[in-house]
């Protein structure tokens, strides 16, 4: 897997802010999309009034972002033990929406996964708009869901790349 065109995809995804925000859902963030939890150094801040806005380096940014990276691969590895042998594009657009969503409820994508298991990517794109999560964010579902559908237009014509 090009792991770089992950990172790349995700932070176009997710956009980049270095400085502690509230998410969409209101929970303290900050990064690519990083939630902080307990465990981080910036979990502290979260204690002043006004921690919104409080900077974070770029350093730390970029070290949150790659181990959230990892985790949502190892997530991807457990709802998807053959994960690695499923074609590239197809393990970058699960990753993307592991790391939208999380294990937990892309794990309820129970149709999707069972679409993507028997390799019918066209379903597999229907599933994934068929869900609260298309409904919530569109433009990115609708990516998505365009290019697992590509790779059912490339299996057909005989062009899977893996």
């Amino acid at each position: 897997m090009n792991l770089d065109k992950l990172q790349a995809e995700i932070t176009a995804d997710e956009g980049r802010v270095d400085e502690i925000y509230l998410c969409s859902e209101g929970h303290p963030t900050f990064g690519i999309g990083h939630l902080i939890v307990q465990s981080d150094p910036e979990y502290k801040s979260l204690c002043l009034d006004s921690f919104v806005g409080i900077k974070v380096s770029e350093t730390r940014v970029r070290e949150a972002f790659e181990a959230d990276i990892s985790v949502v691969l190892k997530d991807c590895e457990i709802l998807y033990p053959d994960f690695y042998e499923l074609p590239e594009e197809a393990q970058h657009i699960i990753a993307n929406m592991c790391f939208q969503l999380g294990r937990p409820r892309l794990s309820k994508f129970k149709m999707m996964k069972a679409a993507v298991d028997a390799r019918d990517f066209k379903e597999a794109a229907n599933q994934m708009l068929d869900s609260r999560w298309a409904k919530q964010t569109p433009n990115r579902a609708e990516r998505l869901a365009n290019r697992m559908l590509n790779l059912a237009m490339e299996k057909t014509n005989g062009t899977e790349k893996v």
